[in-house]
C-alpha cells in the first residue's frame, strides 16, 4: 500500500505540474519560436545555426519547430520579415513639426527598434545570404524603400530627383552603419547619435544640391524653416 501511495503521489506530482504550465495559443508559440531564432541569427550567421538550436533556445522540441516552418530557411524568412514588420510600424510618420523635426522624431523611433530590438535589426541588416538574393532580398529591400518613403515623407518630397534620391540612400546606408557600431559599442549616448546622423543628412544635402538645383531648393526650404520661429 505503501507503495502504491507513493506512485500515487508522484502521478499526481505531474499532473500538478502539468496544469501549472500556460499552454501557448498557435500564434504565441510560432512568436516564441522566431523570436529565438532571431537571437540567435543576431550573433551567428544562419548556415551555422540548427533547427536543434532554435529549439533548444525556445525550449521547444525539434518537430515542433519543423512542424511550424517546414525548414532553416523559412524560419529565417519568417524572422526577418518580424523584424522588418515591427520597424515599419514604429516609423509611421509624424503628422505635425517641421520638416527636419518630424525626421527627428522617425529617427528617434528608429533607434527605439535598435535598442528594444537589437537581436531582430541585427538580424536584419547582417544575417543572411551575402547576395541578399530571393525573398531575403526582398524583406531586406522592403524595408529600405520603406524607410525612404518615410524620409520623403517627413522632407514633403514626392518624387525625388536623382541627386536626391542618391543622397538619401547614402544617408540611410550611414544610418544602418551607425546603428550596427552604436550597437557594439555604445560609447555615445543615443541623443548624440541622433543628433550626428541629422546633422549628416544636413551637410550631405547641401553638398548634393551644388549638383541638382531642386536638391538645393530643398535644403535652403529646410534651414529657413528650421530658423523660423
Amino acid at each position: 500500500m505503501a507503495e502504491r501511495a507513493v506512485a500515487g503521489g508522484k502521478a499526481r506530482s505531474r499532473q500538478s505540474g502539468g496544469q501549472g504550465r500556460r499552454r501557448l495559443s498557435v500564434d504565441e508559440r510560432r512568436e516564441e519560436l522566431i523570436e529565438a531564432a532571431l537571437q540567435l541569427f543576431s550573433t551567428r550567421s544562419p548556415e551555422d545555426i540548427s533547427i536543434d538550436d532554435v529549439a533548444a533556445a525556445a525550449g521547444a522540441s525539434r518537430a515542433l519547430v519543423y512542424h511550424y516552418f517546414g525548414g532553416k530557411y523559412e524560419l529565417y524568412l519568417a524572422a526577418l520579415g518580424s523584424a522588418a514588420k515591427q520597424l515599419s510600424v514604429l516609423l509611421e510618420p509624424p503628422a505635425e513639426g517641421k520638416p527636419l523635426e518630424r525626421l527627428r522624431v522617425s529617427l528617434e523611433r528608429y533607434f527605439d527598434f535598435v535598442e528594444s530590438h537589437a537581436a531582430g535589426y541585427t538580424a536584419l541588416l547582417r544575417g543572411g545570404p551575402a547576395d541578399r538574393s530571393g525573398e531575403v532580398g526582398e524583406i531586406v529591400d522592403g524595408i529600405r524603400q520603406l524607410l525612404l518613403d518615410r524620409i520623403l515623407h517627413s522632407l514633403e518630397v514626392e518624387t525625388p530627383p536623382p541627386i536626391l534620391r542618391i543622397t538619401l540612400r547614402s544617408w540611410m546606408a550611414a544610418v544602418e552603419t551607425a546603428g550596427l557600431d552604436w550597437l557594439d559599442n555604445r560609447d555615445v549616448s543615443r541623443a548624440e547619435l541622433e543628433a550626428l546622423v541629422v546633422d549628416q543628412l544636413v551637410v550631405m544635402l547641401h553638398v548634393a544640391g551644388r549638383h541638382d538645383p531642386s536638391t538645393g531648393a530643398l535644403f535652403d526650404r529646410l534651414a529657413q524653416e528650421e530658423m523660423s520661429v
